[in-house]
């Protein structure tokens, strides 16, 4: 081969490389769509569902990385749903705030915000969610009126993959704030979540039916659980959240409908309690339908004047009288409470309340140093069909 062609050879090559090189960083490098290109129009007033889906399904679309961006200021919502699958990895940019309807006509749908079927989701950007709750809680009279239940969730997520959700706040929720249903391999980090002590049913984040989701460095303060962990939940991880305002992390309510999927490995860590209803609690309801909840470790946790800091309750009961005709058929074994102090504002900070017919099984007290809130009254703990042992200081006395 002569030395031209050998010349020509090489430059066809590296002009192959570099063109490769070029269509790769292509690919790599983001595409914006700016919700106002689309029409939408900041203030508060004009709802701007149609241009936020717009600015969304071209982003969907897109053979790349693609970037929605809710610039800075306040901006309208009505009840959305975005939906995948995407061409490629997709981010929700929230600079401004994003503010829900105060319609009553848009109560009546199960999320405001609704991400769905979709595959490396982010959604992030230090914004804002108002869901102006109080235009929802008042209108409805929601402590008394069961279809409060059918409000709308501020932002839900529903089979969801390999996604992270972070800073981000969100305030006076109608409903809950976060709901993670049949996700996989979500992290949830630096959200802060706001409502009232006696806003109703204002779960800070709710998880069911999901697999691996981590929940860290937050803030919860709301009316209702500051994380639920609902059925068919396994590998939830929990750790550096303050809790309070709030009816604490609980796993559950379970036992409530017929066949529900077990709910295995959940983990609670180096989270602290302020003046929550509950601390970390597990409750089922007294009913015949069978379900198992297992491998639960709370670890490292410190509770402020927390009403009940370590509870089970198999006779969940939250409007009685209930009149319950069979004890709990879940079955809750291998749980573990591992260095929790603090104060406790009930005389009974431990709380292990287990089903007749399914008493729990191998449950763990291992250093537990409460004292009272008032240093005039003495703390005990009480247990009944709770079957397992404890190690180290207990305080109150163990009654495993």
């Amino acid at each position: 081969m002569g030395m031209g062609l050998i010349i020509s050879s090489l430059g066809r090559s590296f002009l192959l490389f570099f063109s490769l090189v070029w269509v790769t960083e292509a690919l790599d490098q983001a595409k914006y769509f700016n919700v106002r290109n689309y029409g939408a129009v900041e203030g508060g007033e004009a709802d701007n569902s149609k241009a936020f889906l717009e600015a969304w399904k071209e982003a969907c679309q897109w053979n790349g990385r693609a970037r929605v961006v809710v610039p800075r200021g306040t901006f309208k919502l009505y009840p959305v749903i975005f939906s995948g699958p995407c061409n490629g990895p997709i981010a929700f940019l929230i600079e401004g705030t994003l503010r829900a309807s105060i319609d009553p006509s848009t109560f009546s749908t199960d999320s405001w915000i609704n991400f769905r079927y979709i595959n490396q989701l982010v959604v992030t950007g230090g914004g804002t969610l108002d869901g102006q709750g109080a235009s929802a809680w008042h209108l409805n009279n929601c402590k008394t009126n069961p279809q409060c239940q059918a409000l709308p969730i501020s932002m839900s997520f529903d089979f969801i993959t390999n996604a992270r959700v972070e800073y981000i706040k969100s305030y006076d929720s109608k409903n809950a704030h976060f709901k993670i249903f049949g996700c996989h391999n979500m992290d949830f980090r630096k959200i802060k979540v706001s409502a009232p002590a006696d806003s109703p049913n204002t779960d800070g984040i709710k998880i069911g039916s999901s697999y691996r989701i981590r929940i860290a460095r937050s803030t919860i303060a709301t009316g209702d659980d500051c994380v639920a962990v609902v059925t068919g939940s396994k590998k939830i991880h929990i750790s550096k959240v303050v809790c309070g305002p709030g009816h604490g992390i609980s796993i559950g309510s379970l036992g409530g409908h017929d066949k529900e999927d077990a709910v295995v490995g959940v983990v609670v860590k180096n989270c602290t309690f302020l003046g929550t209803e509950n601390g970390v609690r597990i409750k089922t309801w007294a009913s015949p339908y069978t379900s198992k909840a297992s491998n639960f470790t709370f670890q490292d946790i410190f509770m402020d004047d927390v009403l009940n800091p370590i509870t089970i309750d198999q006779e969940y009961c939250p409007n009685p009288p209930c009149h319950q005709q069979t004890s709990s058929n879940v079955q809750i074994s291998d749980v573990t409470y591992k260095n929790i102090w603090g104060t406790s504002s009930s005389e009974v900070a431990v709380s292990l309340r287990c089903s007749k017919s399914r008493p729990c099984k191998n449950v763990v007290l291992d250093i537990i140093k409460l004292s009272p809130s008032n240093p005039r009254e003495r703390l005990s703990s009480f247990c009944f069909y709770a079957k397992g042992a404890s190690y180290g200081l207990q305080a109150p006395p163990s009654c495993l």
